[in-house]
């Protein structure tokens, strides 16, 4: 799809990586509708881009389901929005398993399948672009809930794609690694084990900038050795489990 002249919609605008995509896909030339909690970052972002701001909580289904009647006209929904730092594993309570759920699985099942179903019944295109993680390939203690979700959020993706053949509707799940300077990973100020290697905001902006214009099925922002690492994380997740317990992961988190 092209950007320029597109309408786009993005959850979580007011975070690092939000803001980068934002500002990426504005260059380009498109016609942003941004979504997010932050009342002041998204009308900063918005003063800059000539954007449209949706405040909405993606905790409240209410919110969601409002987003997604507004989503429905747009071209493309990128579904960016995200919650991160698991609590230790002695505090970890229901209310909180229900927010990461929410925000992390359900609200962008919900936006991408109320999405699809408005455009498929108007008979016009569109994308969607999810933002998943490597934590949906390769487990990792501390993170056990933010794992679960993004693992969900990749099957959601890749089989919704398929069901997708033949509308006109496209779905392209993109993984980020380890994101220097903002996003999760910056914000937990985590101490990765040397010669990690990491990505930039701009490089995830790149990554959407692709999605939306080549459709492919994934999109991985990472170094390529990260994405092996996960990848056999995924296959032979007790040998991963051994390999993080020798580096002492787990005191990293």
């Amino acid at each position: 799809m092209d950007i320029n002249g597109a309408s786009i919609l993005v959850t979580g605008a007011s975070g690092g990586l939000g803001a980068a995509m934002v500002r990426e896909l504005a260059e380009r030339g498109a016609n942003l509708v941004l979504s997010a909690r932050n009342v002041a970052v998204l009308d900063q972002l918005a003063a800059e881009t000539g954007a449209e701001v949706v405040v909405a909580d993606l905790a409240n289904r209410a919110d969601v389901e409002r987003l997604a009647a507004r989503a429905a006209s747009c071209d493309v929904l990128v579904a960016n929005a995200g919650i991160g730092s698991d609590p230790p594993l002695a505090e970890l309570t229901s209310a909180a398993i229900d927010q990461s759920i929410e925000v992390n699985l359900r609200s962008p099942i919900v936006l991408s399948n109320a999405y699809a179903q408005a455009r498929i019944a108007a008979g016009k295109p569109g994308q969607i672009v999810l933002i998943g993680s490597l934590s949906g390939l390769a487990a990792s203690p501390g993170t056990r809930m933010y794992n679960a979700t993004k693992f969900g959020l990749r099957g959601f993706a890749l089989s919704f794609r398929q069901d997708l053949d033949g509308t006109g509707i496209g779905c392209t799940h993109v993984l980020p690694g380890f994101i220097r300077d903002a996003g999760m990973f910056a914000d937990g100020d985590l101490d990765l084990p040397p010669g990690v290697r990491t990505k930039t905001p701009a490089d995830v902006a790149a990554g959407v900038v692709r999605a939306i214009s080549k459709n492919p099925a994934e999109v991985f922002v990472s170094p390529t050795e990260l994405r092996l690492a996960s990848t056999l994380g995924g296959l032979a997740p007790a040998l991963s489990a051994a390999i993080q317990k020798k580096l002492g992961v787990a005191d990293r988190v």
